[in-house]
């Protein structure tokens, strides 16, 4: 019992002390963004040109909204995110926010209803499950959330739009690469330098869609 204890309060204790000494967590805090993940989405957007003024983006897994904060500055007052989350998120200007469950069906709908008749330029997902550690659990949990990512994304992109997505590499990531392929032109992976180098997560852009 002890052991156990000291195990994690000692592995705890070494990721506090990385998160505090983290290059990206000390620039959000000077910079007002809200996690060290929004350095991941400004490096994607910069390198592959994903957001410009005027645009409707769809944030999933948005809490606690550091995605959101960057694509509602690059968007401008012009466009409109919606971001949803199972998570509360704080208000941000120019973000219309739906909290719950996007595995429910009427969360899903209700991200359908919001965004009503707008045509939606981008979709971008940094959804992942509450992770075990067990990769035989966390990899199909998390394409699971991919799929429904990608289902609603083809369900809502303007024809030329974009998909972005956190995927872990295991088990259902080749497959769905080859459904991506179907449906974009464009189809690439991304290792972010703000992603941490021992995490299996990846990011794929997919450009063009097809419609």
């Amino acid at each position: 019992m002890w052991g156990a204890e000291l195990a994690r309060s000692k592995s705890s204790g070494k990721w506090l002390k990385e998160h505090f000494s983290d290059q990206y967590v000390k620039q959000s805090q000077q910079d007002g963004y809200r996690s060290r993940a929004s350095y991941k989405l400004v490096e994607l957007l910069e390198k592959d040109k994903l957001i410009r003024p005027g645009m409707v983006v769809v944030d999933l897994g948005a809490a606690p909204g550091g995605w959101s904060q960057v694509a509602a500055e690059r968007v401008g007052n012009n466009g409109v995110v919606i971001a949803s989350d199972i998570l509360p998120m704080d208000q941000l200007a120019g973000v219309e926010f739906i909290q719950g469950d996007f595995t429910e069906d009427v969360v899903f709908e209700q991200i359908l209803s919001v965004i009503g008749n707008r045509p939606v330029d981008l979709v971008i997902s940094d959804m992942a499950p509450n992770m075990s550690g067990m990769a035989a659990v966390d990899i199909p949990k998390s394409m699971y959330l991919v799929e429904l990512a990608y289902d609603l994304a083809t369900r809502v992109l303007t024809p030329g739009g974009a998909f972005l997505t956190k995927v872990f590499q295991g088990e259902g990531l080749d497959q769905m690469v080859r459904d991506m392929r179907q449906s974009f032109n464009q189809v690439y992976s991304r290792k972010p330098d703000a992603s941490r180098s021992r995490s299996r997560e990846i990011y794929q852009v997919c450009k063009g869609f097809k419609g």
